[in-house]
């Protein structure tokens, strides 16, 4: 509803939403997706392999992904977005396989990040990915058909929401809201 009456209020907003897993209610998603919304994120944090040690034993890979395709499939034009933590102990291979499940079920944009440890009762930092492999990113999501892909140490799910430039002109526009933390 908050997404609906924005639109009411101001029709030439753009919203993107950060979104749960809703506990793979898809549904619920499916609502969500087809509330008028832009941008549809829902942060996968990690590759497969780590899934398990870094998020929520509630959230999987493959529910994630569920919700990604079924935002998609309920609402075609809406951008699907997705955020990755890197230094975490993942492989290039597991990037690039994750890119790959991404592009293969139409995500849109990707954002690649440097994980830091908030505090000492979180998991350690395994590895700083240098500037250089975080451009090496970049690179390769544009050359997989990304509409965008936003990949730094400093990057991090809402890279430049608060300036409303997240993305270059033609892949969403000048002036964007934001809303995180939708209730799940």
């Amino acid at each position: 509803e908050c997404v609906k009456e924005l639109k009411i209020q101001v029709p030439e907003l753009l919203v993107e939403v950060l979104s749960p897993d809703f506990r793979g209610d898809l549904d619920a998603v499916d609502c969500l997706a087809s509330s008028g919304l832009d941008v549809f994120a829902h942060n996968l944090e990690t590759v497969n392999r780590l899934q398990a040690f870094v998020r929520d034993p509630r959230a999987n890979y493959k529910q994630s992904m569920e919700v990604l395709i079924k935002a998609k499939e309920s609402s075609p034009s809406v951008l699907t977005k997705t955020s990755l933590m890197l230094g975490l102990g993942e492989t290039d291979e597991e990037i690039v396989q994750t890119m790959e499940d991404l592009r293969r079920n139409s995500v849109d944009v990707v954002t690649f990040g440097q994980y830091m440890q908030p505090t000492k009762r979180h998991l350690k930092v395994k590895e700083y990915v240098t500037p250089e492999k975080f451009k090496h990113w970049e690179e390769l999501g544009m050359e997989m058909g990304f509409a965008y892909v936003a990949s730094g140490p400093l990057v991090r799910s809402s890279y430049k929401a608060g300036e409303g430039l997240g993305y270059p002109d033609g892949v969403l526009g000048p002036c964007c809201c934001w809303l995180y933390g939708v209730p799940g």
